[in-house]
């Protein structure tokens, strides 16, 4: 996780992440609406659609478009029928890459998915072929000015977190998916600051890229991905050192 965390980190410190805030609402529009397609309106009964509410709210998506996305989920207005989609493949260097989308036209999805790994020097894969890298995990990640790392262990076990990792200038408390939405709601009641919280893929090694020109192409396909609109996470296995990401990112 080290190499697409610290990319994630460089992205946040430059207000890179999603800068265009329509694209961040259209994100968490589609999983609202998948969350309530799949199981109700309810967020009381539905953890998923639970945990895109608290995601839309922490982005100060207007209540009235989360409604109104909560609706076109269960049907009671029209709206569109998003289907979620998984690419798996490799990416320059090796690196083992998952693409989650959530989109109304698969054949266009792939193609410009395809592309994007192609133009990279990469290869979309077959479904499965690095999923077993991966483990699927809560992640909430906690600015690391905010608290010490003793007392976030303390209060993150408590709530029933795995474990809490230092991550450059962040701490990353890991959860099993199940307890995401306890763990994060019992930090928030304990007053921990959350920056960002999600069910995430944490690869379970990394591939050390040493080469420069291989970390630039590996960041510019994690660029294109992140840009496509069907597009709603990627995970990645690299590990680039330090000094190489602050050249290239």
């Amino acid at each position: 996780m080290a190499g697409h965390s610290k990319w994630a980190n460089i992205k946040r410190r430059k207000g890179a992440v999603d800068a265009r805030r329509g694209k961040i609402f259209t994100r968490l529009t589609k999983e609202i609406i998948v969350a309530a397609r799949i199981g109700g309106g309810d967020p009381g009964g539905n953890p998923r659609l639970r945990a895109a509410i608290a995601a839309a709210k922490s982005e100060n998506m207007p209540k009235d478009k989360i409604e109104r996305a909560i609706k076109k989920g269960t049907g009671e207005i029209e709206g569109e029928n998003y289907e979620e989609i998984r690419y798996e493949g490799y990416g320059p260097g090796g690196v083992a890459v998952i693409v989650e989308c959530m989109s109304d036209n698969r054949n266009r999805t792939v193609s410009e998915v395809r592309h994007a790994f192609s133009k990279s020097g990469g290869n979309l894969g077959e479904s499965g072929c690095v999923g077993w890298m991966f483990d699927r995990k809560g992640s909430i990640t906690v600015p690391a000015d905010s608290i010490d790392e003793e007392s976030l262990m303390d209060k993150a076990i408590e709530a029933g977190a795995e474990d809490v990792v230092a991550e450059g200038d962040a701490f990353q408390v890991l959860t099993d998916p199940d307890e995401f939405e306890t763990v994060r709601e019992a930090l928030e009641q304990a007053g921990v600051t959350i920056s960002e919280a999600a069910v995430t893929m944490i690869p379970k090694n990394t591939v050390e890229v040493t080469d420069e020109k291989v970390a630039k192409q590996i960041l510019r396909l994690l660029e294109v991905l992140e840009d496509n609109d069907d597009v709603q996470s990627v995970h990645a296995n690299f590990d680039i050192p330090d000094e190489i990401m602050e050249k290239v990112a």
